[in-house]
């Protein structure tokens, strides 16, 4: 008789060769570096939405000082154009808690200057951006008030009171600084006003938390302005030494180059 023999084959373990992984780890780091360039292209486009911002708000206050002559905020018969969002008379302590979806408003003092402090008067910081919403000027819509309808505060909130900015959690607000002299917080200098920019406060208050890299700062600042934190219409604060050197000369200031951590939070002098 025939015999039929059956042999097992051995089994065989097969692993990745080294030409394998190879491929494999110079896929992971072309998808690790895309990811990461990717970060760094977006980022670079924010930082380059800065200048149009600012540009487009200074261009908006022009336009409206042609057409009402008057600044935003400051002007003492606006509720003429947009009606009252108080009890009538567009001025007084219910101002500060007048909100309003629609284009009412209330007046400001006329003075030329939109005030630091929110009490002098019905928030003239918050009826600047309400007031350039209403005649077209800019996008949105703002309430003209601090958020919560505090009277006498200066809390804001983005995109409700304040613009945001195409920088990840930054904001606008605007005063007139004047002259500053040895506040121990900001260079020394003339200022005007200024749009203050910033992440928002934990509290939340105005936008006075860091939001920019020294280096982002730097770069946003050699590009529209001379490149130095104290001097110019950009400028930056001292923050323990952590954005700028530690100096109360504005010729003397200096970015942190080397710290690779958002610590910058700052002005922009408008020139109106």
């Amino acid at each position: 008789r025939a015999r039929i023999i059956f042999r097992v084959m051995p089994m065989t373990k097969r692993a990745f060769s080294l030409v394998e992984l190879s491929i494999v780890l110079v896929i992971l780091g072309l998808l690790v570096g895309g990811v990461l360039s990717g970060q760094s292209l977006i980022r670079a486009a924010e930082l380059r939405a800065f200048p149009t911002e600012v540009g487009r708000y200074v261009a908006a206050v022009q336009t409206f000082r042609d057409k009402y002559f008057a600044i935003p905020g400051d002007m003492n018969n606006a509720i003429s154009f947009w009606g009252a969002a108080d009890s009538g008379d567009g001025t007084g302590n219910d101002c500060h808690i007048a909100s309003s979806s629609s284009a009412a408003t209330c007046n400001g003092d006329g003075n030329g200057s939109i005030s630091y402090s929110i009490t002098t008067i019905g928030n003239e910081s918050f009826r600047f951006w309400q007031q350039l919403a209403n005649a077209g000027l800019i996008e949105g819509n703002y309430t003209g008030v601090a958020a919560g309808a505090a009277s006498g505060s200066r809390t804001v909130e983005l995109g409700v009171n304040t613009p945001r900015s195409k920088i990840s959690s930054m904001g606008y607000t605007i005063y007139d600084w004047g002259t500053l002299t040895s506040t121990g917080y900001s260079w020394d200098g003339y200022y005007g006003h200024v749009f203050q920019f910033g992440a928002q406060e934990a509290v939340p208050d105005i936008y006075e938390a860091v939001v920019l890299k020294p280096e982002e700062m730097w770069n946003i600042d050699t590009k529209i302005d001379d490149g130095r934190p104290g001097t110019g219409k950009l400028r930056t604060y001292f923050l323990g030494g952590t954005c700028t050197n530690v100096t109360t000369d504005p010729a003397l200031g200096e970015y942190l180059l080397s710290n690779n951590s958002k610590a910058c939070w700052g002005t922009f002098s408008t020139g109106f």
